[in-house]
């Protein structure tokens, strides 16, 4: 029996099947999440840009931030279309770009996590050698060399075998957005190479940086426990919480979703789930940071008086 092989030059992207006002419900509230990411993520850089005082390790990180603005817009917008457009297409060339750039952003935010990690780690158990460690020099290393370069190059070896596979008629694309499962469902051809290669690098930047957070927090309670003071363990756990937190949230989420050797055979699960690391975890790091950090809250309190208000 001969496959139906076909060139698939566009796919159909099936979103959030429901009714029509439960559709415009959710059109509403991705919107204005997105909105909210948009602006919270602009304030958080004009702050740390024009005020000196957190020109350190900590706020370089943090404002990095514009990635999530990245991120975000690399999904949201045709998933917003999704809402409103039966059916939502999108061009093979269009699902490999956006899958490229999705792919390539969320390996340098988990780099990136794993690097503030590092950070709270060489601040708390190791202060008197933080001022050496973690120079401004070694920040853009980690921020631009290791998170960056080290994201694109592993996007660049997942898009090239999953493009690289057959597909057999079938175009509809059970998500969202063009992510590697969905898409590797609908091949029927050269799928062992891609899922393998797939597998072996979510391994790599997803399980090792998660391991290196989860070592580094192991050190950091550890260290916090041995404070004889209850208001330096509270300060302690308060200026990394927020992070580990956020750390939990995303790494849990995307193992759950990718950390897995084979194509799933259902995705109805993990398009919430993806919602959660793809729109929401954008939103909520801004807000996590920095309403427990009180010097991050005044300088963005004098940023917005400053600057927005009076004009």
């Amino acid at each position: 029996m001969r496959e139906n092989i076909t060139n698939v030059t566009e796919f159909i992207l099936v979103g959030f099947p429901t009714t029509f006002w439960l559709q415009i419900l959710l059109f509403i509230l991705f919107l204005r999440t997105y909105l909210l990411v948009l602006v919270e993520n602009l304030v958080i850089i004009l702050t740390v840009l024009t005020n000196v005082s957190l020109h350190k390790p900590m706020y370089y990180f943090l404002g990095a931030s514009k990635r999530y603005i990245w991120y975000i817009t690399v999904t949201v917008p045709k998933m917003l279309a999704g809402f409103l457009l039966h059916p939502n297409t999108i061009s093979f060339l269009s699902c490999m770009t956006q899958f490229y750039f999705f792919l390539s952003l969320a390996c340098t935010e988990c780099v990136l996590l794993a690097a503030i990690a590092y950070d709270h780690y060489v601040a708390i158990c190791q202060p008197p050698h933080y001022p050496v460690i973690m120079t401004v020099d070694f920040c853009i290393q980690l921020t631009a060399t290791s998170s960056w370069i080290c994201g694109f190059s592993i996007a660049v070896i997942k898009v090239y075998f999953i493009s690289c596979v057959t597909f057999c008629g079938n175009n509809v694309l059970n998500h969202f957005f063009c992510d590697v499962s969905p898409i590797l469902k609908l091949a029927c051809k050269n799928i062992s190479m891609a899922e393998m290669v797939d597998f072996i690098l979510a391994i790599v930047i997803l399980v090792f940086h998660f391991l290196a957070a989860v070592l580094s927090y192991g050190f950091i309670i550890s260290t916090v426990l041995h404070i004889p003071s209850a208001s330096g363990q509270q300060k302690a756990f308060s200026t990394c919480g927020s992070h580990l937190t956020v750390v939990i949230i995303f790494y849990m989420a995307v193992i759950f979703v990718y950390v897995q050797p084979r194509a799933i055979a259902s995705f109805n699960s993990n398009k919430p789930i993806s919602a959660i690391y793809v729109v929401f975890t954008p939103m909520l790091n801004p807000i996590i940071y920095c309403l427990r950090n009180q010097k991050a809250k005044s300088a963005i309190r004098k940023t917005l008086s400053s600057g927005w208000i009076k004009s």
